[in-house]
């Protein structure tokens, strides 16, 4: 009997078929689920490698988008945020104080930074850049 010739010995039949369907090929990914799936990521605690295989990705697709979404962000330059605004002082109040008085107050990745009169917005914008880039 040749190899060739269907047989009934166990060890020649097939005992699992995968069918796949569905769409083949790539799949496309709109922005807003690429920069959800990045946003994933940046949660305290999160894995990288977690986070792709639950979407069905490579780890490394991931880190290409966090990449482009970096660079997008760098590019774009300063951007609004929401703000924290606490009730002013009164004069008494603010003359009793040692430090001189402060604009802007930021916080980004745990860090904070304050910003007075006065201060360049080059100066500024590059320590913003820093700070973002460490956390």
């Amino acid at each position: 009997m040749s190899r060739l010739e269907p047989t009934l010995e166990l060890e020649h039949q097939v005992r699992r078929i995968e069918v796949i369907t569905g769409a083949g090929g790539r799949r496309r990914w709109t922005v807003d689920d690429k920069a959800r799936i990045v946003e994933e990521t940046l949660e305290p605690g999160a894995s990288v490698s977690m986070v792709a295989r639950r979407h069905g990705l490579t780890p490394q697709q991931v880190f290409a988008w966090r990449r482009e979404a970096r660079q997008r962000s760098d590019e774009a330059g300063p951007r609004f945020i929401p703000a924290i605004v606490e009730a002013a002082s009164t004069p008494r109040q603010r003359r009793q104080q040692a430090a001189p008085m402060v604009l802007i107050e930021l916080e980004i990745g745990g860090v904070r930074m304050r910003i007075g009169d006065g201060a360049k917005a080059s100066i500024v914008s590059a320590v913003i850049r820093a700070l973002k880039a460490t956390s």
